[in-house]
């Protein structure tokens, strides 16, 4: 019996710049307990929420039931909207943002 992997974005070559690199992402993800991802592993879009485009990621997360980690110390830094937005998933069950990457891991780990 195989443990299922935590992947961490930047050691995996998951990089999500675009609407095409969601796809890729999930593509990655499929039978991992899930994803964690930094600041870095994403485009600026994604913190631009008139964008759309972070919505767009996290929907196809949850439809895909891949739980992933954002780790983001401090949202408030990309407006009060994107801080809300940070808030509302402090418990979401799919999608997290959380301050650091060993709190990442310790969420995966109990959610997996």
């Amino acid at each position: 019996m195989t443990t299922a992997k935590i992947i961490i974005g930047s050691n995996s070559d998951i990089s999500i710049q675009s609407r095409d690199d969601i796809s890729d992402a999930i593509g990655k993800c499929f039978g991992a307990k899930g994803l964690i991802l930094t600041e870095a592993d994403l485009s600026r879009d994604f913190f631009d929420l008139r964008s759309g485009f972070a919505g767009e990621l996290l929907q196809k997360f949850v439809n895909y039931q891949i739980r992933v980690a954002i780790i983001l110390p401090d949202p408030s830094i990309y407006g009060g909207r994107f801080a809300e937005l940070a808030y509302e998933h402090l418990t979401h069950p799919i999608v997290r943002f959380v301050d650091s990457m060993e709190s990442a891991k310790t969420w995966l780990d109990k959610s997996g």
